[in-house]
């Protein structure tokens, strides 16, 4: 299990989906470090269009976590502007540190990964 990334990186097309599992919540700071590095690579390789981080097994994130989202976020803009990041399936308290620090006028919200695939599929 020590093996195991905090993050599922899957690939819907031009769509990637990061997925934090709730080890996140206590993964101590170089752990998500290394964890962020590698998925920071896998945008650079790969840059995709719409960026979904899906939150929807996290219950509470802190400002590590969020400047985890924000590196993400730079990352995908650097190599196209144009890119859609969004966070679904956010929990109660995720949301409200999203809303006070004011991210969430930066990121759409969606209920879930699905819902967020659909209104950013429209082509």
């Amino acid at each position: 299990m020590a093996n195991e990334s905090p993050f599922i990186i899957e690939h819907h097309g031009d769509i990637t989906v990061i997925t934090a599992s709730s080890e996140v919540e206590r993964l101590p700071e170089s752990a998500l470090d290394q964890a962020a590095a590698m998925v920071l690579a896998s945008l650079r390789k790969d840059p995709p269009s719409v960026l979904i981080f899906d939150l929807s097994q996290v219950d509470f994130v802190g400002s590590m976590f969020l400047s985890f989202l924000l590196r993400c976020h730079k990352r995908v803009k650097e190599h196209n502007s144009d890119v859609e990041v969004c966070i679904a399936g956010a929990s109660a308290n995720a949301k409200e540190l999203l809303h006070m620090t004011s991210l969430d006028t930066v990121w759409p919200l969606y209920n879930s990964t699905k819902e967020a695939i659909a209104a950013l599929s429209v082509d």
